[in-house]
Parts: structure tokens; C-alpha cells; sequence
């Protein structure tokens, strides 16, 4: 079964067509300055038309889509209640299923949920300290970049089996994940990703009041603090550079940049040191992004002060190469990757065990799938 992954940004149009079982990749491309879906579908389609399924990354479907479903009105409907939790990633996939619908009616369209993956977690790492109305309402931590941090998970699993992980995705949007046994057991993003650490352009953790405070100062409303805690915040605020990417910081060399970078990598130190406290200890960190993939410079600065944890670079091994590789010293306590993310891959296994599933239950007249297993 042939399966087309794109990875929709909000003017870029990536893609993946993957052979499934097997994963090969079969067609890929790229597009940007994206204006219009539904021009950059047909596209796609003209130069690669042989597929037999769509597979979306999607977001924030709030606790009731929480794995991998068939496209349908349920989906659509969770997918526009969360908007306003995910405003810019929610509303790239709604246009964009909207599209694939128009544009290719007769095939069958998967959504994979970031939030899958972190579905394990245990209650406590689930749950706010708020009203009782608000978690009836959907107000927990749900977690994202879900198949990033599975994949790393397999090929970790697949390295040295099963142990207490922490992976770091660290990009123009990031997260870490405490990982133990293959199985999230909790992440630093919560209820939406504009949640934990600093993110290029998204604040990360931040005190509720503060909002409230500037909000009363200065007279904003809604739509104007959604827009610079969107926009403005996080590594680009810190820094004062407009899109907070990493290799602008550390070229920079100014002062504000330099904050930046070391509230990035004190944020990223204090969560590996709270997640080995979590899972009973740790074996393995792994670095992932395209900031965790390579910046040599920010791996070292989170890790070296990491020694007391048994934490140990081999200096060589961290600041050359390229793909998946180990970088810890051969005599350190914990061992340290560099993962090359392949979120897509995760996606296109999600939504192939769905349909088949779909398939095997509308044989035997039961409803179709609701949710794969990973």
C-alpha cells in the first residue's frame, strides 16, 4: 500500500509517499511559498500520482482523538473545537483535508494525532491543578511531536533495547519526552503546544497571571496576545531576532542572544535532570530537530554540565558526522544519540495498520477503525 504523508507548514508543502509494509519511500518533494493547497495538491498529484492513501500529522483533537482515525465528521468536529488551542497548526489541516476532499474525493484520508503517543502517560503527569469544570472541558496535558518522539524511541529500542530515555526534540518548535520501556511517561508540552520549553517564536512555560496581567495594562484583547505569544515570544523574544532560529543566534554573538540560547539549554538540562528523577534514573538521551540534529554548539552546553548523571560527550564524535550515531563517551554512565527525525515514517505505519484494520472490520460487518496501534 502506497502512502502519501505530507508535512504541512504554514507556506511550505513537504512530502513523503512510503510503500507499506515494508516503508520504502517511493516519491518525495517540496514546495514553498505555499498560497493555496488545493494548487499544491495538484501539483503533487500530477508529479506523483501513485498513491492509495493520504496520512496527516495531525495536532490537537482534544481527549476524544487521542490515536489514529479515519477521517470524518467527528474528526473535522474535534479538530475545530481545539482550534483555538492550536490555532495555527489546527487550522493548516482542516484547509488542507478540506482540499485533499475536493481534490481527491475517492481517497481515503488518515489523521494521526501527535497526541497519541503520549496517551500512556500516567494521570498525574496528565493532569492540572484546575476546576473540576475545566477538565471535564478537555483542560489537561495531552503532548505533542508524538511520532517524532516514538520514532526515536524504536530506533533507541532497536540500539540498546528498552531503557529510561529522554528525547529531546528541539526545533523551530520543541519538546522533550521522558520515555521508559517504549512508552511516554510524561513531556513537556501540555495542552497545547505553546507549552514547556522555548520554541522559536512560541513562549514556552509561562505564568497565566502575567498574561492576565498585560492584558489589563495595556488594553490587549484576545487576538492581540494570541499573536505575540505566537509570533514574537520564545527564542525571537529573548533574543530580539525576528524568528528565533538558532543559527541566527548563535552567529549573533550579542548579549540577548547569547540569554536565549542559555535559557534554551538551561530549560533542556532541568528537564533531563526531572525526568531521570521521574523514571527511577536514566541510560540514554537523544537528540532529534533540526536544532538537536545539528547544533553542536547546544548539545555540548546541555550536556556537559549533565556529568553528575553520568552524562559524558566524546567531543569528535558530537561535533562531526551526520545521521544517527551515538556521541556519549565509550565510558560514560549514559549513552547520548543524534536521531535524524522521521516523523513521516511513523505517520504512514499509523494510518497503514488503520486501514487495514478498517479493512478486516468492515469484512466481518463491525464498524471501521477508530485508533492503530503504533
Amino acid at each position: 500500500m502506497r502512502i502519501f504523508v505530507p508535512n504541512l507548514g504554514s507556506t511550505s508543502f513537504k512530502y513523503k509517499t512510503f510503500d507499506l509494509p515494508g516503508g520504502a519511500v517511493t516519491a518525495h518533494g517540496r514546495m514553498e511559498r505555499v498560497r493555496d493547497y488545493r494548487e499544491a495538491i495538484l501539483a503533487a498529484h500530477r508529479q506523483h500520482p501513485d498513491f492509495d492513501a493520504v496520512a496527516l500529522k495531525a495536532v490537537h483533537g482534544g481527549p476524544q482523538y487521542r490515536g489514529t482515525y479515519l477521517v470524518d465528521a467527528g474528526v473535522m468536529s474535534a479538530l475545530e473545537e481545539f482550534l483555538p488551542a492550536a490555532p495555527v497548526h489546527n487550522r493548516i489541516y482542516l484547509e488542507a483535508i478540506r482540499a485533499f476532499q475536493e481534490v481527491l474525493p475517492d481517497v481515503p484520508l488518515v489523521a494521526a494525532f501527535e497526541t497519541e503517543f503520549h496517551a500512556t502517560m500516567p494521570a498525574a503527569a496528565q493532569a492540572y491543578g484546575v476546576p473540576h469544570g475545566w477538565r471535564e472541558a478537555g483542560v489537561m496535558r495531552y503532548g505533542f511531536h508524538g511520532a517524532s518522539h516514538q520514532y526515536v524511541s524504536e530506533v533507541l529500542g532497536r540500539l540498546i533495547g528498552a531503557v529510561r530515555l529522554v528525547s529531546c526534540h528541539l526545533g523551530g518548535s520543541s519538546s522533550l519526552c521522558a520515555i521508559s520501556g517504549g512508552r511516554s511517561i510524561d513531556t513537556t508540552m501540555g495542552f497545547s503546544p505553546q507549552s514547556g520549553i522555548e520554541n522559536a517564536t512560541r513562549h514556552g512555560e509561562l505564568d497565566p497571571f502575567a498574561v492576565l496581567f498585560m492584558m489589563e495594562r495595556a488594553g490587549w484583547d484576545l487576538a492581540a496576545v494570541r499573536g505575540q505569544l505566537a509570533a514574537e515570544a520564545g527564542l525571537a523574544g529573548l533574543a530580539g531576532i525576528a524568528g528565533g532560529d538558532v543559527r541566527d543566534l548563535e552567529a549573533a554573538r550579542t548579549p540577548e542572544a547569547r540569554l536565549a540560547l542559555d535559557v534554551l539549554g538551561l530549560q533542556v538540562r532541568k528537564t533531563i535532570g526531572a525526568y531521570a528523577a521521574a523514571m527511577g534514573g536514566l541510560d540514554a538521551i537523544a537528540f532529534t530537530g533540526g536544532i538537536g540534529e545539528n547544533s553542536a554548539t547546544l548539545r555540548r552546553a546541555i550536556c556537559e554540565p549533565l556529568g553528575f548523571l553520568g552524562v559524558a560527550l566524546d567531543r569528535a564524535a558530537n561535533e562531526e558526522g551526520s545521521g544517527d550515531r551515538r556521541i556519549s563517551a565509550p565510558d560514560a554512565g549514559v549513552a547520548v544519540f543524534v536521531i535524524a527525525a522521521n516523523e513521516e515514517l511513523v505517520v504512514a505505519r499509523r494510518a497503514y495498520h488503520c486501514l487495514m484494520s478498517s479493512r478486516r472490520r468492515a469484512g466481518s460487518g463491525t464498524a471501521p477503525c477508530d485508533s492503530a496501534a503504533s
